[in-house]
């Protein structure tokens, strides 16, 4: 079932958002914002945080998570402690929640409408999937240009 496949690639990738969060040699970079990045990796790291408790947690799973998206973007300087508690707490939630659903409901339609049309819970997941390696990327290269250029004012 595809729900081994999901919970197997949400596991790897949010194990590596972990990784990349606590590889900042600076703490404060994890907020930094330079040039063109509108979105530093603390705010990607909280969407992400937000965005798979609320679709997977709360409408799938009713893990009762409220979501405030609007914080997920303007919050500054969490501990990134608290970031990497976040990130375990969402590894911790998916996987039970993902092991509930049953082929049929995996086809049926996702309960809410997200996209711009409606969809069935597993297209739903999958682009979940997809959602979380597109911001893990910006992450990593968020991280990397940020602890180059730190590295190369030591020099």
């Amino acid at each position: 079932m595809v729900t081994q496949v999901l919970k197997t690639i949400f596991h790897r990738d949010l194990s590596k958002l972990r990784q990349e969060i606590a590889s900042y040699k600076q703490e404060s970079n994890l907020w930094k914002v330079d040039k063109d990045i509108a979105n530093p990796a603390g705010n990607l790291c909280l969407h992400l945080v937000g965005n798979l408790n609320t679709y997977i947690g709360a409408t799938l799973g009713n893990t009762g998570y409220i979501r405030n998206r609007d914080l997920e973007f303007s919050a500054k300087g969490i501990a990134k402690e608290e970031l990497l508690r976040k990130i375990d707490d969402t590894i911790t939630m998916i996987g039970p929640v993902l092991d509930t659903l049953s082929e049929e409901q995996l086809k049926s339609e996702y309960p809410m409408l997200v996209l711009a049309e409606k969809t069935s819970t597993e297209f739903f997941l999958i682009h979940l999937a997809t959602h979380l390696t597109y911001h893990l990327g910006q992450v990593n290269y968020h991280r990397r240009l940020l602890d180059s250029v730190a590295a190369a004012v030591r020099t």
